[in-house]
């Protein structure tokens, strides 16, 4: 099993602590009281943004009538693993906090749903590409950093081809992500090879949402939907926009961006014909660089 993040292991403990203590109609104050701590402390352990003791797990499972071992023991591990740091702290002058927590997020996730209008998806793109979206924009980042961010999406880019559980990865991508110039002709005939060749992956399902659609789904814009191998756990959907990011975790905004994917599905191209789309827009600019 891929080894899990810091961020991802808080957030799944204090998740499942949540439920525990909820399940057994234990309030905020009560749950406080056993660790003798504030409520504030217990809220802020259950969403994650704190760590917790093994002990005081243990007492507050113990408080909420949990007898299940097994449930013990790996929530217990969860804690006693949640102070690991994440290969991306290397970058810590680098990447910001709400980055580094959606790498967090990203690591660790077992499937992985997007849909981008007009980019191609992060996981997806060759350096080449992903060098000019980042200068052709002045506020997005600096050019002395350049360097280092390509190596981070280098590192990020692993999830879909290591050899021990690859994620599961399904992107929909607006026609107008394959037709937009990014960078010079050759840049974009081998960023749509490398499309092709990535969905050869058995873990990478690729669609395309033609123009032809017209109106859809997805033209409030963007998103990722990230799920966890961990019962009950709704996921994430990720927002971002320029200056800032959002997370919604909520099971019912989950519920609704999974519905709006799945309507996004329906509309695009298949599989097949996505490929097909693909390799004419390749071929259409290879015969305007000749």
């Amino acid at each position: 099993m891929v080894e899990q993040t810091p961020t991802v292991r808080r957030r799944r403990l204090g998740s499942e602590l949540r439920k525990l203590r909820e399940g057994a109609g234990v309030g905020l104050e009560q749950a406080a009281e056993t660790l003798e701590c504030s409520r504030s402390k217990i809220s802020r352990i259950e969403l994650g943004y704190l760590g917790i003791r093994v002990r005081d797990v243990r007492d507050l499972l113990a408080s909420y009538g949990v007898k299940d071992d097994e449930l013990l023991e790996r929530l217990t591990a969860l804690a006693r693993d949640g102070s690991k740091r994440g290969w991306w702290d290397a970058y810590g002058q680098i990447i910001p906090p709400a980055y580094a927590n959606y790498l967090g997020l990203e690591a660790d996730a077992g499937y992985i749903r997007t849909f981008q209008s007009i980019l191609i998806p992060g996981l997806l793109q060759t350096e080449e590409y992903s060098r000019a979206v980042m200068k052709a924009n002045p506020a997005m980042v600096r050019d002395e950093v350049v360097d280092t961010l390509m190596k981070v999406r280098a590192e990020r880019q692993v999830i879909l081809t290591r050899d021990q559980d690859p994620v599961r990865f399904w992107a929909i991508i607006g026609e107008a992500a394959l037709r937009t110039p990014v960078g010079s002709p050759a840049i974009m005939q081998a960023q749509l090879d490398h499309l092709a060749k990535m969905t050869e992956r058995p873990n990478i399902t690729l669609q395309v949402l033609p123009y032809s659609v017209g109106a859809h789904a997805g033209l409030s814009g963007p998103f990722l939907v990230l799920s966890f191998a961990v019962p009950n756990d709704s996921g994430v959907v990720w927002l971002e926009n320029l200056s800032s990011s959002l997370y919604l975790d909520t099971q019912e905004e989950v519920a609704g961006y999974t519905l709006v994917f799945d309507d996004l599905r329906s509309s695009a191209l298949n599989p097949a014909g996505s490929l097909e789309r693909i390799a004419r827009i390749a071929h259409e600019l290879g015969t305007k660089g000749n």
